[in-house]
């Protein structure tokens, strides 16, 4: 049997080594950090750049180097990509692929088939998530004291923003994307929303997660702040919506706050920067009533 292992261990990738051993009943029980990691998903992408050690990320997806919906598109670049699809990942010979829950399950079932080790991650849709899913990220590639520095850091700057002082009536603010798409509970814009200390005009419509807001609505809600979605750098009909006059004349009147898409795209420890844009929206409407009443 020893000389098995080290007449096969020249020829057989790593995985193959572990399947053969495994059946041969040598394998153990605990094993060392992945040393092959490759991601297929954004938010994964981000994660493990910030948290994997030097070498252990060996890919990542094509869209963390996409400026609009990655925050970290300049590190991307140092970085290998793959196009996601199973046979260009099973050709890194990984040991471990770090995926999302709405990553193509076919691509997801095949590697899994073929003895490849996948760890899925749920979107976040809070800032407790984000950190749980920091924490769990951390322990998937054996970095859990450089993931719990960021968690700890991302919450204790969330407690500080959420505690913040909230004098007088509640600042209404409601959140427009391309197609008149706005935020819900079970969204994180409505996380983000919360914690800079607005009130959130989709949840008390009801709406929930990701929703349409017809403009005649949100109009007649008489929102305090307008804030809307970086724009794409080329012409979008779907974004035709944010140019209205109607729109123009509310921002005119009102507060108006711009969030760039990869601040949400991902429940990353860089969403707080749109929350803390956020806060100076809110206390720039609190400074107006303020003055107003003098």
């Amino acid at each position: 049997m020893l000389w098995l292992r080290s007449k096969t261990a020249r020829f057989l990738p790593g995985r193959f080594l572990l399947v053969l051993l495994s059946l041969c009943g040598l394998a153990g029980t605990s094993w060392a950090a992945p040393a092959r990691v490759v991601s297929v998903n954004l938010c994964t992408d981000q994660m493990a750049m910030m948290i994997a050690a030097p070498g252990q990320l060996r890919a990542i997806s094509i869209l963390a180097r996409d400026k609009r919906s990655s925050a970290m598109a300049a590190a991307a670049e140092l970085y290998p990509v793959t196009s996601g699809q199973a046979e260009d990942v099973f050709r890194l010979d990984p040991d471990l692929v770090l995926a999302g829950t709405y990553t193509t399950a076919v691509t997801v079932q095949m590697l899994t088939r073929l003895g490849v080790r996948v760890e899925l991650f749920e979107p976040a849709t809070s800032f407790a998530a984000i950190a749980a899913n920091l924490r769990r990220m951390g322990q998937v590639l054996g970095r859990e004291a450089v993931a719990e520095q960021l968690a700890v850091e991302m919450e204790t700057a969330v407690a500080a923003l959420s505690s913040g002082p909230s004098a007088g009536p509640a600042v209404r603010a409601v959140f427009l994307d391309a197609n008149s798409y706005t935020a819900g509970p079970g969204n994180l814009v409505h996380a983000m929303l919360q914690t800079a200390g607005l009130e959130n005009i989709a949840a008390s419509r009801g709406l929930l997660g990701t929703a349409r807001l017809p403009l005649e609505v949100l109009l007649l809600a008489k929102p305090d702040i307008l804030i809307t979605a970086s724009r794409f750098d080329a012409p979008s009909v779907g974004e035709a919506v944010l140019d209205h006059p109607a729109l123009a004349e509310l921002r005119h009147r009102t507060g108006a706050a711009v969030i760039a898409g990869q601040s949400y795209t991902c429940g990353l420890p860089q969403t707080l920067a749109a929350v803390q844009a956020l806060v100076a929206a809110r206390e720039a409407v609190q400074a107006r009533r303020l003055s107003a009443r003098d």
